[in-house]
This record gives structure tokens, sequence and C-alpha cells, in this order.
């Protein structure tokens, strides 16, 4: 079992976007005030004091054919390249989204070659 994330192991990025996320439920009714301070007081305890002994342990390999980006976003960062002019080219010819595609064909090459390492 790996080690419960707490504040002083998380990426800085990561933990400020744990504390910027605006909750709601899932009807998008505003949270009330004693959700907002229970959730408050969650988010302040250290990961390895939340009693989490309802929820089963996944196997080792749970996580064998997970898609990062299906279900969430990856953050993003901004960059600046120099591509060939034909590449731009072949990119904009479909329209708008160019930098979504190039992204995807980075990303799907990036995990055809991790699953070969």
């Amino acid at each position: 079992m790996t080690p419960p994330l707490n504040g002083e192991s998380m990426p800085k990025a990561i933990r400020k976007l744990k504390t910027e996320v605006k909750r709601q439920r899932a009807t998008g009714q505003p949270l009330t005030p004693r959700q907002k301070r229970e959730l408050a007081a969650l988010a302040a305890m250290p990961d390895h004091q939340i009693d989490t002994s309802d929820i089963p342990e996944l196997p080792p390999n749970a996580w064998k054919d997970a898609i990062c980006g299906r279900f969430c976003r990856p953050l993003k960062q901004a960059v600046s390249m120099r591509l060939d002019a034909d590449v731009v080219v072949w990119l904009k010819k479909r329209g708008k989204n160019y930098q979504t595609r190039a992204n995807n064909i980075l990303r799907q090459r990036m995990l055809d070659e991790s699953k070969r390492a």
C-alpha cells in the first residue's frame, strides 16, 4: 500500500488546486454552510487521520488499463515550439483546435512508448 498523500508530499501546484476547488452538489445546488464546514474540516485534516475503512482497497493491477485524461483534464502548460511549416499546415487544415490535435498526437506517442518500456 502506498503512503497517503498529505500537504507536504504533494507538489505545490496540486496543493493549490486542492484548496481552490469550488464544491457543489451533483444537482448544482450550492453547499449548505454545514456542508462547507465539514468539507473545510476534512480538507484541513491530514490524510492519515481520515477514516477510509468503508472503502475497499484496490488490487495492485486496478490501474493497469487506466487512461489519463478520460475523466479528468491534465494540467496544461503553455510552451513555445518551433515546428516545420508543413506540419503546422497539416494540423490546421482540419479546422480549429489544431493545438489540441497536436497534444493528442504527442500524448498517444508518449503512451505507446511508455507501454513498450
